[in-house]
C-alpha cells in the first residue's frame, strides 16, 4: 500500500509539472507529497526526477518507469470501475494504431466526438502503414486494412467496421492521350504508380461479374509507400493508380480522377478493429470499438 502511493504521488508530480500541483491534485501537502517520491527512489535505488530551482525532468529511467506506471493507475482504476456497477465508465490513456491514409481522412475526423463522449480517456494515435504487434508494442486497439477474407492472428480479437474495395483509375487528361485500355493486359502499355505495401507487390489482380480472373505484373514508373503520394501522382496526369476507395472516392466523384475498367474489379478489403484476447475487456476499449462500428454504419466513401 505504501509503494501505491508513492507511485501515484510521483506520477501526480510528472503530470502536473510541479510538487506544489501534485499536492492540490492528491489534497496532500507539498512536503508529504515530496517525500513520498523521495521513498519511492530509496525503495528502487535509482533517481527518478531531476531537480532544479526552476523545473523538473524525468530521468531515463524515470521516463520509462512513469509510462508503466500511469499504466498501471489506468488499469487499477478501470479494474476498480469495473467492479463497481455505478462507477463503470471508460476512462485511462487509449493506445490506438491505424493506417496512415485511411486515419488521416475518415478517424481523424472522429476523436473529437469520441472525447466529447468519453471524458475521462486519453487519446494515444500512433498513425503507420506498419503491421504493429499489438501485444509487443503495448497497443489496445488497431484498425486494420486486409484483403477480404484474411484472418487476423489468433491472438486477437477481430470487429467488423466496413468493407471497401480496390479501384484502378487514372486522371482524365492521362487517359485522354494515353493507349486506350480495354482489358487489364493492357496497363502493361502504361504509366503506373505503385503502393509498395501492397500484398501483392507489382502483380495486380482483378475478377468479373463472370467470375473470371486476371493479373497484370506491372513496371511502376513511381513505387511509394504512401497512398497519398500515389494519389497525388495520378492527379498530376502521371499514371494510372490502384487504390482504395476510401482514398479516392471524392477524386472519382467529382471527375478528377475516372474509374478504368469498371467490369473488372480490384480485391475487396476489410476494416476492422483489431484488439488482443481479453476475458474481461476493458471499458475504454469498448467505448471505441462500439463508437467505430457506429461511426462506419454508413462509411463516406460509398
Amino acid at each position: 500500500m505504501d509503494q501505491l502511493r508513492q507511485i501515484e504521488a510521483f506520477v501526480a508530480v510528472v503530470q502536473a509539472g510541479s510538487y506544489v500541483k501534485a499536492a492540490e491534485r492528491l489534497a496532500l501537502s507539498k512536503a508529504v507529497v515530496s517525500r513520498l517520491v523521495l521513498e519511492l527512489e530509496a525503495r528502487l535505488a535509482t533517481r527518478l526526477l531531476n531537480r532544479t530551482t526552476r523545473r523538473l525532468s524525468l530521468t531515463d529511467t524515470g521516463a520509462a518507469y512513469f509510462e508503466r506506471c500511469r499504466q498501471l493507475l489506468d488499469d487499477l482504476a478501470e479494474a476498480n470501475a469495473a467492479a463497481s456497477a455505478t462507477t463503470a465508465s471508460a476512462r485511462g490513456r487509449l493506445k490506438l494504431n491505424a493506417p496512415l491514409s485511411f486515419g488521416n481522412l475518415h478517424l481523424a475526423p472522429l476523436w473529437g466526438e469520441f472525447l466529447k463522449l468519453h471524458p475521462q480517456v486519453e487519446l494515444d494515435i500512433t498513425l503507420s502503414d506498419r503491421v504493429v504487434d499489438l501485444v509487443e508494442e503495448g497497443f489496445d486497439l488497431a484498425v486494420r486494412i486486409s484483403r477480404a477474407g484474411r484472418l487476423p492472428s489468433s491472438t486477437l480479437v477481430a470487429r467488423p467496421l466496413a468493407s471497401d474495395r480496390i479501384v484502378l483509375c487514372a486522371s482524365p487528361a492521362y487517359l485522354r492521350d494515353a493507349p486506350p485500355i480495354g482489358q487489364p493486359q493492357d496497363l502493361t502499355q502504361h504509366r503506373v504508380m505503385a503502393y509498395s505495401w501492397w500484398s501483392g507487390g507489382d502483380v495486380w489482380t482483378f475478377s468479373d461479374a463472370e467470375g473470371r480472373s486476371a493479373s497484370v505484373t506491372t513496371q511502376p514508373r513511381l513505387r511509394t509507400n504512401s497512398g497519398d503520394t500515389c494519389r497525388a501522382a495520378a492527379l498530376a496526369d502521371q499514371g494510372v493508380i490502384y487504390q482504395p476507395a476510401f482514398l479516392v472516392g471524392a477524386d472519382l466523384r467529382a471527375g478528377r480522377l475516372v474509374e478504368i475498367l469498371p467490369q473488372w474489379q480490384g480485391p475487396r478489403l476489410d476494416i476492422q478493429a483489431l484488439y488482443p484476447s481479453r476475458s474481461h475487456l476493458s471499458a475504454k476499449v469498448r467505448a471505441m470499438v462500439d463508437f467505430l462500428v457506429q461511426a462506419f454504419q454508413q462509411p463516406g466513401w460509398r
